[in-house]
């Protein structure tokens, strides 16, 4: 068979395949047109989930009749000129608009600030149908209809109406986020009106239209730098959490990316502090070298390659567990707002058990009471990495960082306040200067005791266990390469390897902490999150989890009565201890209700 070249028009429909995916791709293209064209002020409109509509108009520097010529052509471009290295737009292919001519009709209206008349360029299935002068304001308004009209058999992959304009909603959310000094509106008959005004500088600002007026509460700031890789955005307190990662918000020099490499570290960043199945909410803005990063991995721009991608998942796995040290002991807002709900009239309880009517005569089955002593029952607690022992006193010292008086009423003035009762032998009531605090004595102790193991963990070399007879695990000599390199990390916690000939790897010493070991196993995951992450973060990982189990039973039970100088040793040590906001699952470990709520709740206010 000959070969032959392929007319423009089916190069241009097999470059839509992949730039223009659905009707969000194309919407993303033009977005980026505008913001590359200095517009502040962008308006999208849609119809029939933007595969009938969809009209993108701003107010940026616009084009001249030779401009919107070139600019339905392949590869015709103003925003590069020789070279890839140092790309500081959003849009620099070329191929955008001319990919959505071929698939769709586009018709371009534009004018430049200082012409006194627009002109007007349509296309149809990649053709060019006209190209006159015509009515504009200053700026360009971008409309497509018909989207895949010309390649029908692609509108058979579209979702439904509503799925395609809610994806080209999360597009614009995503825009707006990076650029919170230009206004976006999005509108059409298929949605409600959407507005993002501009906030300027103020990031937080725009991230609160977003995502909602509780991130600002919930959110700790970021502003980390290493090797002149800076980090900058926020991080939400571990439990303020979503069901899914859509709330996970990514930019490379200001770029929106979906970078697989960011959201694993933001995954390892919140490692045994939020619950399975549950994800933390974050925005993060990477800002480095253009040419320390590769934006060109893919048409679509969404993918992108860093050269050194272990610095920067280190990076941004630091910053936020440094972060969550320093202010995510903190528990969320959004706690104080599920219980007053819970008050309110109309809200539907979880089925109780049924109990007598209360009467002077009689009481409810557990009553409310203060701790006045401890129970008989022996408690499981730690002495450094060894195993759970039985002791009947508590782990924490009762008079470590807590006043002789412990109740006395200069404790309220602590963050967490002066314990005054234990209710259900779980649930610590303390007192603040302006509100009340209520703590869940067994999952803040878990924090705590975890908190002692894994700074334990990171202080000094984890006991390991001899293997009588040193496992060779064969490996590709690459594989033994990159495991070699992190050797004495290995060490380090417990895990002793040696080069055993060109192709494998011999295991002599194994952490004691996780106790029989498929040492085979172990390697070759290793081998594999070094290739793919250029990290070897699994092994701690994998001890950190250990060391939840273990403080998870290790800590005060439920059901155990605590003296009123416990529960304040308690409460101070949360306060100094990182993360103590939320025990190892996720789970809050206290809510703080301010008195001005509870005056509400009675009418007071």
């Amino acid at each position: 068979m000959a070969i032959r070249q392929l007319s423009e028009t089916l190069i241009n429909q097999i470059a839509a395949g992949e730039v223009i995916e659905r009707p969000a791709s194309a919407a993303k293209e033009l977005i980026e047109n505008a913001l590359d064209a200095g517009a502040t002020r962008i308006e999208i409109a849609t119809a029939g989930g933007g595969k009938a509509l969809l009209r993108v108009s701003d107010n940026g520097s616009g084009m001249d009749v030779t401009d919107l010529e070139l600019a339905v052509k392949r590869h015709c471009t103003s925003k590069i000129s020789d070279t890839l290295d140092d790309i500081r737009t959003l849009g620099f292919r070329g191929e955008a608009l001319p990919s959505i001519g071929s698939v769709a009709r586009l018709s371009i209206a534009s004018r430049k600030r200082d012409s006194a008349a627009g002109n007007e360029i349509s296309v149809a299935g990649g053709k060019i149908v006209h190209l006159r002068p015509a009515a504009a304001n200053p700026g360009t308004i971008v409309e497509v209809r018909d989207l895949f009209f010309a390649t029908p058999a692609r509108l058979k992959f579209l979702k439904t109406e509503k799925a395609e304009a809610a994806a080209i909603t999360e597009i614009v959310k995503r825009m707006a986020i990076a650029f919170p000094g230009v206004r976006f509106v999005l509108s059409g008959p298929d949605r409600s009106t959407l507005e993002f005004p501009a906030t300027g500088e103020d990031h937080l600002a725009r991230m609160a239209q977003v995502l909602g007026k509780e991130f600002r509460d919930n959110a700790i700031a970021l502003d980390a730098e290493r090797e002149d890789v800076q980090l900058t955005g926020f991080a939400g307190v571990p439990t303020f959490n979503r069901g899914n990662s859509a709330h996970q918000y990514a930019f490379v020099n200001g770029r929106p990316v979906q970078d697989k490499l960011i959201l694993s570290a933001i995954r390892g960043a919140y490692a045994e502090t939020i619950p399975s199945g549950r994800y933390p909410v974050a925005v993060l803005s990477i800002t480095l070298d253009p040419a320390l990063v590769d934006v060109n991995v893919h048409p679509a721009k969404s993918d992108v390659r860093f050269r050194d991608p272990g610095l920067v998942r280190g990076l941004i796995v630091g910053a936020i567990r440094e972060a969550l040290a320093r202010d995510g002991s903190r528990a969320a807002t959004t706690g104080a707002s599920d219980m007053l709900r819970a008050f309110r009239p109309g809200f539907q309880a979880a089925p109780q058990r049924p109990q007598a009517p209360w009467s002077a005569a009689t009481s409810p089955s557990r009553p409310y009471q203060p701790a006045t002593g401890l129970s008989e029952r022996p408690q499981a607690s730690f002495d450094g990495l060894a195993h759970p022992t039985a002791r009947s006193e508590p782990v924490f010292d009762p008079t470590a960082q807590v006043p002789a008086a412990a109740a006395s009423e200069p404790a309220v003035r602590y963050p967490l306040g002066a314990a005054r009762a234990q209710v259900h032998e779980n649930y610590i009531i303390a007192q603040t200067d302006n509100g009340i605090v209520i703590v869940d004595q067994h999952a803040a102790h878990e924090r705590l005791v975890f908190e002692a193991m894994r700074k334990a963990l990171h202080s000094k070399r984890l006991p390991s266990q001899v293997l009588l007879i040193p496992e060779i695990v064969d490996i590709p000599e690459e594989d033994c390469d990159r495991l070699m390199v992190h050797a004495v990390e290995f060490s380090e916690l417990g895990l002793a390897i040696e080069r055993f000939g060109p192709g494998a790897i011999a295991v002599r010493e194994t952490p004691a902490m996780l106790g029989e070991v498929d040492a085979s196993g172990l390697i070759r995951q290793l081998a594999d999150e070094i290739a793919e992450w250029d990290t070897a973060s699994g092994l701690s990982a994998k001890l950190e989890y250990v060391a939840a189990t273990m403080a998870c039973h290790g800590s005060v039970r439920s059901g155990r009565r605590l003296r009123p100088e416990e529960m304040n040793a308690l409460l101070r040590q949360m306060e100094v201890t990182p993360g103590s906001g939320q025990c190892n699952h996720g789970r809050p470990t206290y809510i703080e209700l301010k008195l001005a709520d509870i005056e509400r709740l009675f009418g007071r206010s």
